[in-house]
């Protein structure tokens, strides 16, 4: 299993009121971490969407741990934790610079035509990337 990991700095327009981000937010890193997996697996994210193709969140979870706070680095680990070859299912935990769990996540993502948003089969639409998640996931 292939887990990218990616920092990032928490700014001070990514808190709340109470001085520690705002729930939103980490659906912004997950989005981070993805990127940054399909980039460490060799594709980009771009390149499917200019040849036509989406891949919408059908479904998330997000069960919050522990706070993180302007002026802190927060690692962003993301892995494919299921893939059949139509639908994705990555992970992601989200740790302060202590190490300690903040978040733990997944999303669900198909693959849809970006005219009818017809949903397509990833493997087939794209065997590399197929090749590639069947290698990397859980």
């Amino acid at each position: 299993m292939h887990v990218s990991k990616k920092e990032i700095e928490v700014r001070y327009a990514e808190t709340d009121q109470m001085g520690i981000v705002y729930h939103a937010n980490y659906l912004v890193w997950m989005e981070v971490g993805r990127t940054a997996l399909i980039k460490d697996l060799g594709f980009l994210y771009k390149d499917m969407e200019e040849r036509g193709v989406l891949s919408p969140v059908v479904d998330i979870s997000i069960s919050y741990k522990k706070p993180l706070r302007y002026g802190e680095t927060a690692e962003v680990h993301t892995w494919i934790e299921e893939y059949n070859g139509f639908k994705t299912i990555y992970g992601y935990r989200i740790y302060n610079p202590d190490q300690e769990l903040a978040i733990e996540a997944s999303s669900t993502h198909i693959c849809v035509d970006k005219q009818s948003f017809k949903p397509i089969q990833f493997r087939k639409a794209f065997p590399d990337w197929h090749a590639a998640y069947e290698k990397a996931k859980k």
